[in-house]
This record gives structure tokens, sequence and C-alpha cells, in this order.
């Protein structure tokens, strides 16, 4: 759902987490380097180098009155130094080919280009400087129908021609069913699922999971969408045990009082909820016995 953390999580990785807002704790491990204790210098040489974000609406992330060769010729002469001029536009150029825009965008200004062409654009910034991982913030978001596959196609194409992980944040479940591996389901700033793709889809098993899959319109059936009823916690003032009790058709005595871990109920399948309580025992079991073999 808006509003529950996921550009949060994403500007935490990235720490830049615009006040009041602050990092408290944790770590942010990226290559087996931890972020969070990074100074502003070190960081800086990070982003964009190894960490890169597709910013939430392209249409107010582009400077209006730079050209688009200009815009993603600073971002690499910003890390790399001066570059040789021809080298720096074949370099450009390749960047928009393999975002599938035409080689006329070089010169223009964002007013002239479409919102898909500018998200793309952003695409083709984000991998300037071959980073380890992408962050896309709800990238096709504000698009038509027709243009959020152009541009999901793109992020699958950079992808895999780039050997890029990416992070995919959206609350479209129909759209990240086409283009990721795993995923994890966030309410009210907790993670309260997260698996791979296929079985998630198959087999929900937290609560909120399954209405957010049921109330995606099929072409298949003629049954009327369910909705979540109630509305969220105030997240300054949490309720002890689960975030989701009030909201929940299964709640139980537990749910109330102790707040549920995220676990493992299925190979690669967590879940935060008491109902499988039984389930993360024997899966837990299993693994022992099969560590101790």
């Amino acid at each position: 759902e808006s509003g529950c953390g996921k550009t949060t999580t994403a500007m935490a990785i990235l720490r830049m987490v615009q006040r009041p807002g602050r990092i408290v704790g944790g770590e942010i491990l990226l290559d087996g380097i931890d972020l969070a204790p990074l100074s502003d210098r070190d960081l800086r040489d990070v982003r964009w180098d190894k960490l890169a974000l597709i910013p939430q609406g392209a249409m107010n992330s582009l400077n209006p009155v730079m050209r688009i060769s200009r815009q993603i010729g600073d971002a690499i002469e910003a890390h790399e130094g001066k570059q040789n001029k021809q080298e720096l536009k074949a370099r450009i150029l390749n960047l928009l080919t393999i975002t599938g825009l035409p080689s006329r965008i070089y010169d223009m200004y964002p007013h002239e280009l479409s919102g898909g062409m500018k998200q793309r654009v952003c695409i083709a910034m984000a991998i300037a400087l071959h980073p380890t991982l992408v962050i896309a913030d709800e990238p096709t978001s504000a698009l038509d129908v027709i243009v959020q596959r152009v541009v999901a196609q793109t992020l699958l194409d950079v992808k895999e021609r780039m050997g890029v992980s990416m992070i995919m944040i959206g609350h479209d479940m129909g759209l990240q069913a086409q283009l990721v591996d795993r995923i994890a389901v966030m309410y009210a700033g907790h993670m309260v699922e997260v698996a791979p793709v296929a079985s998630l889809f198959k087999e929900p098993l937290h609560p909120y999971t399954q209405l957010l899959i049921e109330s995606i319109p099929s072409v298949k059936e003629r049954k009327p969408l369910k909705l979540t009823e109630g509305i969220t916690h105030d997240l300054r003032n949490p309720p002890p045990g689960c975030i989701f009790q009030e909201r929940c058709a299964h709640v139980m005595d537990i749910c109330r009082a102790i707040k549920p871990p995220l676990r493992e109920y299925k190979t690669e399948h967590h879940a935060a909820c008491h109902l499988y309580e039984d389930t993360a025992q024997g899966v837990a079991g299993r693994q022992s016995a099969e560590s101790a073999r």
C-alpha cells in the first residue's frame, strides 16, 4: 500500500533519508561493505558507481534547462573525471541505444520528451557507471499501460545485458510478477513475507499478501475483488504484537501480544505470521537434520 515504507527503505539503503527521518541502527551491506557508517565523501564514491537509483517520477527528476547529453555526461565526469569529448559522446549514445532511445535524444531537452522517454533517460543515467545494484522506485508509475510495458521491458533488457542486480519498488502485483525473481511484501514499515515470485503467487502465506493478490482483477474469473478492511495503525504508536492484527480475519490472542518474527515456512519462503508456527518448527528441524548429516 502507499505509505508502507517502500521508498523510505530504498532511501535508507542510499543513506538519503530526509529529515526528520534518520537511520538509528543496523547494517546496510553491499558486496560485504557496510554503508551505514561510511562518511559522506566515501558514500559519494559508492553512489552511482556501485549503487544507483531510478527515481520515482522521472517527470521531475531531470534538469529542465540542461540537454540530455549534458545531464548524463555530468554524472559520468563527476565520478570519472574529465572525459574525451568524442569518447563521452559515443558512450552516451550507447546508453541511449541500450535503453531503446533514438540518437536524436542526445541534443534534446526534457520538455521535448514524453513521460516514457524521460523514464528511460533516468534508466540510462542510472546505469552510466555500470553499478552492481540499481534501485528502481516505482519506475512505471504515472505512465499509461502501453508505456509501462515498454519501460518494464527496458529494465529487463538492461538487467540481462549488463548483469546488474535490481530492487524493483512498486505496488502493482501483476507487473511485479512479470519482472522479479523474489518479492518482499511490506506492511506498515515491516516486511511480512519474502519468497520466490512463483511460490508467493501460488501459495501466499501472510493474510495481507493473500488480500493483495486477491485484489488483482482477473480476466478469467468473474468474482468480486476483496478489500482490506480498516486502516493502518499510527506508526508513531504501534500496538504490541502483530502490526496487521486489527485488519486480519485470522487474528488470535497471541497476535495481540507477541510480534511474529520473519521465519522460513517453506524453502526460501518466509513470513511473519503466527498461523504457521508448527510449519516453521518442522522446517527448522529438517534443516538441523540436514546440517547434522
